[in-house]
C-alpha cells in the first residue's frame, strides 16, 4: 500500500518543466510548470492569476506545438500550486476496472 494514498505513482520532475494550461474554447492560456504527473493526474505551479481555473476543464499543453496535450479537471488548488486530474475522451475519469482492462489488452 503506499503511503500518500495515491492509486498511481508520481514522477516527480528533477528540472522546470515548462507546460501551458489552455482553456477548452482557447480563450486563455497560462503558463506553468509541472511539478510531477502521474498516469492520471499532475501537480502544477501556475504563473499568473488563478481564476480562469474556476471553468473547472481545460487542457495541459505538453509540447510547445501543441501536439501533445492531456485533457484536465481541476482538483485542488494551493496558493500558486493546482492539482489536475485527466480526463479522457469521452469526458468521464478513468476507472480502475477500465484502466485494468486496457492493460490487459496490450
Amino acid at each position: 500500500m503506499r503511503l500518500d494514498g495515491r492509486k498511481d505513482p508520481r514522477v516527480k520532475m528533477d528540472h522546470r518543466q515548462p507546460v501551458n494550461l489552455m482553456s477548452s474554447d482557447g480563450t486563455w492560456r497560462r503558463s506553468c510548470v509541472l511539478l510531477d504527473v502521474s498516469q492520471t493526474g499532475a501537480k502544477l505551479e501556475v504563473e499568473g492569476t488563478l481564476d480562469v481555473l474556476q471553468a473547472k476543464e481545460f487542457f495541459l499543453v505538453l509540447s510547445s506545438t501543441g501536439l501533445a496535450y492531456r485533457r484536465c479537471e481541476l482538483i485542488w488548488i494551493d496558493g500558486s500550486t493546482a492539482g489536475v486530474h485527466f480526463v479522457n475522451g469521452n469526458g468521464k475519469k478513468k476507472s480502475a476496472s477500465a484502466k485494468a482492462v486496457a492493460a490487459q489488452s496490450k
